[in-house]
């Protein structure tokens, strides 16, 4: 189709040519490197905040003035980078520090803050007086979409701006039991039309539309087509720019995407408290036979974790995979990792799915 192009994705004021957010990984998985990118191809890159400070000189002293500091800084970077792209920082409610990493990420000028690995319930009133920061809430359910949009409508006359609905082939932090992971009423395209429908009556109060975005195993062009097709305004994606030339891994981190099997794709238990999808490797395997615990907690990053008693350190863990030590880290992936061939450019890819969901939109008639 000659002159077809992407819709455009619309939360509030904020207009992105390509309806794609990369998705917020971390540990250093997408900084300002990946971000920047991202938004220059007109599509929304996003930092994740834990411990986005790695690499400040002082991060092994002093690891949250480091990230308050990295995290304003490299928005910065992006905003100067793409004046009129749009950078997101995502937050996980389930850090220590949430409220001052919300507060610091507008204060920067972030556009948006995507809020997950928990309910936000309180996101709103964390935000400083007059900022125009889009606050995007992650939810796995209509139920909790409803709660959330009830509460922020009562406490803090405060709609969510968008939401993004999380399936169960999502990488990293999942929000789902185990043993639902493999449900049919699981499956992304089901929760997104019951979200949509959820959202309904509080878009009909609010005399607003509250966007919803589908996330969690959305691969190619023909996936967004679908996500598009039953109601979402655009996807969230997170493995498909970890195999790019501008993401902020080490190389040896995104080759194990390359070279993993579908059999390498495990779920695991992590400290935070939730189910997690990750590679398999030589440290998972210490994890499974006893040898990785903690023996100190040098972070206190995660309101959940207690270290005498968690199998293993998340944050030293996801560090050294972000280097490329698989010896004493893991890789966080989405199911659909082992489908990624090679590592290409941010630039190649968007094009690439452009040209994807155009050919579905043809061949849908």
């Amino acid at each position: 189709m000659k002159n077809c192009t992407f819709p455009h994705l619309k939360i509030g004021d904020i207009t992105a040519r390509v309806p794609v957010i990369q998705g917020g990984m971390g540990v250093g998985i997408s900084m300002s490197r990946l971000a920047t990118a991202v938004a220059r191809e007109g599509a929304i890159g996003v930092l994740a905040a834990v411990h986005i400070g790695l690499n400040e000189p002082d991060f092994s002293k002093n690891p949250r003035k480091a990230t308050y500091r990295a995290l304003e800084k490299q928005i910065q970077e992006v905003k100067e980078a793409v004046p009129d792209g749009i950078v997101g920082v995502n937050i996980m409610v389930a850090l220590t520090d949430y409220d001052r990493l919300v507060r610091i990420a507008a204060e920067a000028g972030a556009d948006l803050i995507i809020s997950g690995a928990g309910l936000p319930l309180k996101l709103p009133q964390l935000l400083p007086p007059g900022s125009s920061t889009k606050l995007v809430p992650i939810v796995s359910s209509a139920r909790a979409a409803a709660i959330l949009c009830k509460r922020w409508g009562d406490h803090f006359d405060h709609p969510p701006d968008a939401l993004v609905v999380e399936g169960p082939l999502a990488g990293g932090h999942l929000g789902f039991h185990e043993d639902e992971l493999d449900k049919e009423e699981s499956r992304v395209e089901n929760i997104l039309v019951q979200v949509v429908e959820a959202v309904r009556p509080f878009e009909e109060k609010w005399g607003m539309k509250i966007p919803v975005i589908a996330a969690g195993g959305i691969f190619t062009g023909a996936d967004i087509h679908a996500a598009l097709s039953l109601g979402a305004a655009g996807v969230q994606m997170g493995t498909r720019f970890v195999a790019t030339e501008e993401c902020d891994a080490s190389r040896a981190f995104k080759e194990a995407y390359v070279s993993a099997s579908p059999e390498d794709i495990t779920i695991i238990k992590s400290p935070v408290g939730m189910p997690g999808r990750a590679i398999k490797g030589p440290f998972l395997e210490k994890v499974a036979r006893g040898e990785a615990r903690p023996k100190r907690c040098p972070y206190k990053c995660l309101k959940t974790c207690n270290y005498k008693k968690v199998p293993y350190c998340i944050s030293d863990a996801l560090i050294s995979a972000q280097r490329g030590d698989f010896e004493h880290g893991f890789v966080f992936s989405g199911a659909n990792a082992w489908r990624v061939e090679k590592i290409v450019t941010v630039k190649e890819l968007v094009a690439a799915l452009e040209q994807e969901y155009c050919e579905a939109l043809e061949g849908a008639g």
